[in-house]
Formats: C-alpha cells, structure tokens, sequence
C-alpha cells in the first residue's frame, strides 16, 4: 500500500471513529448536560504519588485519604465488574478502579462506552495495588468532556515532527518530554527574571509597534495603522526604547519581549522569538559580560539541576569562566596557519572568505571582512561557552567605540555550541557621534542593505538630554532554552512556531 493510499485508509478509519463519538456525544446530550463545569479538584498526580510513595498500603487505607483528581484518560482495562483507568493531568498520571459496586450499574455501563481521551473526573480514597500502584478506589466517576477525534496512536505518539509542530496541542497530550521541555522553557524564564529583579532591575514594558525601526540590524515586519494613516513596524528589538528610559532615570531596566524580524527561517530561527535585553547606568560591556554569565549559569541550575549539560551527545560545561578572544584571536586560535600579516591584509581576507564559499559583508573594511572570515573559520567551533570582544565599529553602530583601540568597538557576542546566544556592549553616549552612525546605516540602506537601521531623530533629541555610561545586552531565550533542553531545532522550544499553511 502506498503512503497516499496508507493515509486515505487513516483517513477514513478516524472520520468512522469520530462519527461514532459524536453519537455517543449526542446520547449524553439527551441524558443533561454534555460538559459540565461543576466539578472542584482536591489534588494533582504527582503531588500525590510523591507524598505517598514510601507509604504501606495498611498505613494508607488506614488514613482513608478522600480525593478529587481529573485528567484525561489514558489508559483502560475493563474487567468485567470493575475497571481499571489511568488519568492523566498537568503534573502526571495516576491510577482510578472503578467498580460497579462502588458507582453503581448506571453510572459504571456509562464508564464502559467512554474513550480514550475522554476527560473524567473521579473522587474516592487513595489505596495501592497488589503491585504498589498508588490508586484511586472511586466514589464517583464522571465524563467532564467528551473526546470526539482520537488520540494519535498510544505506543508512537505523534511520529510527523511536522504534524507535533501544528498540533502542538496532540503533541502535549502524547508526549512526557514536550511537557517537560515548555515546563523547563517556563522555569528558565522566570529564573532570568528572578535573577534581574535580585539585581536591581526593573522590569518594563515598551512599545512592539514602532514608526521607525531600530535597535539592531534587521529587516521589519510593515504593518499599516488606518487612524494615524501612517506605516508602523513590527519591533525587531526594544533596544532604543530601553535606553531612552535610562536617559529617563530609570537606570536598571529589562524586558523579556517578544521580538519579530522578516527573515529567512532555519533550525536556529523564526520570525518571532523572545529576548531578554537589559541595560544598566554606570556600567559597561565587562559587566554585561559578567551578568550574562550569570544569568545563563542559574538557568542551567534550575532547569538541569547542573552547570554541566549535554547539548546533541556532547558535553557542555556552563560552570567554569567563559572563555574571551578577540576576532582575530579566535581565528588564530582554531586556524593557526593563519599569520598576523594576512589576518591585516583587507584584500587577503576578502579572497580567503572566498575561497572558503563565504560572502562578502555589505559594510567595507577590515573590521567587518575579518568578522565575515571569523563566521566562516571560527563560529562553529566555538563550543563551550566563549565571549567574542571588541567588534569593529561599521558592524556596531550602537556599540561605544573603544577609547584605546581606533575603529573598535566595546561589544561582545557569546557563543555556545558553536551559535550566538547573546550580544552586548558598552552603549554608544555620545549623541553627536551616534547621529553620525545613524547617517552611515541610511547610506548602506540607500546602497541597497535592506538590514542597514533608520535615522531615529527623537532617539537623538533623547541622548542629547544626557545618556549616562551604560552597558546593555540582550540574551536570545528560545536558544539558550534550546541548549538547556537538547532542542535540535528552535521549532522544538516554541509552542506554536510558523509555518506554511496546511
């Protein structure tokens, strides 16, 4: 049989199931109501596993523990006058014996005619199995809500990677390790706002529709706001916001936003994805660097229990210092061959980006020409947790120049198994010279780089209030949730990522 012809048989066998459940829905129907909203739960299942886990089974029928759970049903054995149902809730599974004794002949014919994934609620008193199975001996049993299409099959779950991407809600009902993954993806979001909160910083809230895009280099998202009559864009970073707050006064703040950014898609990337980006008055990029380490160390601890974790069969340590290398320094550090005299050599750079099937960067300039070489050579074997520093100022425009070092700039960005995972920087204060760079990113965006940024007027009349020294930074939360998870694709730490439609 052919994949097609397999699929049209599926097909058919599930509309004939689903047809049969709507009878039984209508037959419910005409008995009361269909989905009752009536029921109080007492309790969850794992809570309840846990704290009777070492009990004996005297011990606990002698405590005669009453109980209410639900969930969704998962597993049933009928066996004549009782049965056997696993439900299954947010927190795991536990086990109901239901028997016709107990709920009485009407109410147990009517348990024997429902469905897998059928939602019940039961009440009873806890007891353990001959086999230690901590269970439910029901008192009452009812249907809370019927399942009309089945479940995916029980033993494989949901096979199509695509198929869990769309039916993101299937997925969670079959799969232990996609609840887990959003539970931990939760837990590492609310540990990098306990962590910034524990620091000082105020969390805000700033606009996602902005006149002008700005904040990084990225090409927006247009929408059309009809009262004003005039375009808007979709945020593509909070950053120019943030830091007219801290002109503001406002000296420590943060935002875990959603960002949007009309660009190619890839296991490491979809249009709309979440940052945190946080900026502190009196600061610099040192200390970014610091506060990162930070952040990503107490992620690991709350959602791994370890600042060792292993990423695609590969350990990664996240509990020492990160590494730190220039540009340069990195090249030469994983291309030894290289030599000082051609890493300075514009014209050698460029024909070894080249020759190494990489394109050349828009921007000119041996500063942005050994970054280009950098991505080629370097990035991806950038395993363990390593800050790459001072970036060239025409690839920076928001970044502060480096007062020693003519044409760089205080910036860093953090790799870890072998991708970005943060960028950051000692923020550009001078307004005169922030104008100036805003001017040469119009130049680019007129020469035809569609990612170069606009010219941002209030942000100027903004700094020239007065920017305090700040360091700013922002951490990409769908890939550090990635690594902390062992999430091969980004599409696999978003409930709901884009795709084409059906």
């Amino acid at each position: 049989m052919s994949d097609h012809e397999q699929a049209q048989a599926q097909s058919q066998d599930e509309n004939q199931i689903m047809a049969e459940r709507r009878l039984k829905l209508k037959a419910i129907r005409e008995k009361g109501i269909a989905y009752p909203n009536d029921f109080k739960r007492s309790h969850f299942a794992k809570p309840l596993q846990d704290d009777h886990a070492d009990k004996e089974a005297e011990a606990l029928e002698a405590e005669k523990i009453e109980v209410a759970v639900a969930g969704r049903m998962m597993l049933k054995r009928v066996m004549g006058k009782a049965s056997f149902a696993t439900m299954q809730d947010v927190s795991g599974r536990i086990q109901a014996f239901i028997s016709r004794d107990n709920v009485g002949e009407d109410v147990y014919a009517d348990f024997k005619r429902w469905d897998m994934g059928d939602i019940i609620a039961v009440k009873g008193l806890l007891f353990k199995t001959k086999t230690g199975e901590l269970t439910v001996q029901a008192t009452e049993v009812r249907l809370l809500s019927k399942n009309i299409r089945p479940l995916p099959e029980k033993f494989h779950g949901m096979t199509d990677q695509e198929q869990k991407y769309r039916q993101r809600y299937a997925d969670l009902i079959m799969s232990e390790e996609s609840r887990e993954t959003f539970i931990k993806r939760s837990k590492i979001i609310q540990k990098v706002r306990d962590v910034m909160v524990g620091e000082g910083y105020l969390e805000v809230e700033t606009p996602m529709m902005h006149p002008i895009p700005g904040g990084a280099s990225a090409k927006p998202f247009v929408t059309h706001h009809n009262a004003l009559d005039m375009p808007l864009y979709l945020r593509i970073a909070p950053e120019l916001y943030l830091k007219r707050l801290v002109v503001g006064g406002l000296e420590r703040v943060f935002e875990i936003n959603r960002n949007f950014r009309n660009e190619g898609m890839s296991t490491r990337h979809n249009p709309e994805f979440t940052m945190i980006e946080f900026y502190e008055a009196y600061s610099d990029y040192q200390r970014m660097m610091d506060m990162t380490e930070t952040i990503i160390r107490e992620c690991a601890l709350v959602s791994c229990g370890s600042t060792t974790v292993t990423y695609q069969g590969k350990e990664v340590d996240l509990g020492k210092p990160f590494d730190r290398f220039t540009i340069v320094g990195a090249i030469k550090h994983y291309n030894p061959q290289y030599t000082d005299a051609q890493l300075s050599d514009a014209a050698w750079v460029a024909s070894e980006i080249k020759r190494l099937g990489g394109k050349l960067p828009p921007a000119p300039g041996l500063g942005s020409l050994q970054l280009a070489l950098f991505e080629e050579c370097a990035e991806s074997l950038l395993w363990n947790p390593t800050f790459i520093i001072d970036y060239p100022v025409e690839v920076s425009p928001l970044a502060r120049g480096s007062d020693t070092q003519p044409g760089l700039t205080e910036r860093f960005e953090l790799f870890i198994v072998g991708r970005e995972h943060a960028n950051g920087y000692s923020e550009l204060n001078d307004p005169e010279d922030q104008a100036a760079r805003f001017q040469a990113q119009v130049a680019q965006k007129d020469a035809g780089d569609d990612e170069a940024m606009h010219y941002d007027a209030d942000y100027i009349r903004a700094m020239e209030y007065g920017l305090p020294p700040t360091g700013g930074c922002g951490i990409g939360i769908d890939r550090l949730v990635m690594l902390l998870t062992d999430a091969p694709s980004i599409r696999d730490v978003i409930l709901f990522p884009h795709m084409r439609m059906e």
